[in-house]
């Protein structure tokens, strides 16, 4: 698959909704493999601790990256931090989330999104302004919905994360409804709508140009469990 079909959207609109079938041959040229073992490992992660609405939905793991051109390094592990201007909620504060493991961190199926993501958003970065190396963050994020208790995929609202691109790739949904992403221009109208609905559907963003928010999630059958996954990787110069 040519690069131009995932990017050209992108590129347009400031964000692009890559249905699975397109991102699966794209990671598949990458060097995509063993999806359903690092699939499996989102049953592994740990408690988001630091929300302010006092919420216990969220679980998810993190790790920092530098990207280049044929080079994917891990970064000593770091805290998460956003300012309260991109994050109102929790933002203005050190996040130490448990990291990714090793395994997951050297996996083919990630290291895959790695190489994809940085040929998408540094071939669509101005050449004066691209950097020897990019600083990516990986989370790992399990959002759970349970009868009464709706998880939230975006408890912060509409916003921008402060950084240049934003890649949203589901890894599973089970047992839930909703979960719908809404984009938003600077000017707040709404320009773009969508769900991530089968693994590997994914979602890019240019965070200079959009807002986006993701709307709560519910159980479909009350008395099982219901959750989302999705793997979020952020690009910043």
């Amino acid at each position: 698959m040519h690069l131009q079909t995932l990017s050209l959207p992108l590129e347009e609109s400031g964000f692009a909704f890559v249905p699975a079938q397109a991102m699966q041959v794209a990671l598949a040229q990458c060097g995509l493999a063993d999806w359903d073992t690092f699939a499996q490992s989102w049953n592994d992660l740990g408690l988001d601790r630091y929300m302010a609405d006092g919420g216990r939905y969220r679980r998810r793991r993190h790790a920092a990256f530098a990207v280049g051109p044929g080079t994917i390094l891990r970064k000593p592990h770091q805290p998460h931090y956003q300012s309260r201007d991109y994050n109102p909620l929790n933002g203005g504060l050190e996040r130490w989330f448990e990291p990714i493991t090793d395994a997951m961190g050297r996996h083919a199926a990630l290291q895959a999104v790695l190489r994809l993501g940085y040929a998408i958003f540094d071939g669509l970065t101005p050449q004066d302004t691209r950097p020897p190396a990019w600083h990516v963050e990986v989370h790992q994020f399990r959002v759970e919905a349970r009868t009464g208790q709706p998880g939230m995929p975006t408890p912060e609202g509409m916003h921008r994360d402060g950084v240049d691109w934003v890649l949203v790739l589901l890894v599973r949904r089970q047992n839930v409804a909703s979960g719908t992403t809404t984009i938003l221009d600077l000017a707040r109208h709404p320009v773009g709508r969508f769900t991530l609905e089968a693994p590997l559907d994914t979602a890019l963003v240019d965070d200079g140009r959009v807002f986006h928010g993701v709307t709560a999630i519910e159980p479909l059958d009350a008395d099982a469990p219901g959750y989302r996954d999705v793997l979020v990787v952020t690009f910043r110069r």
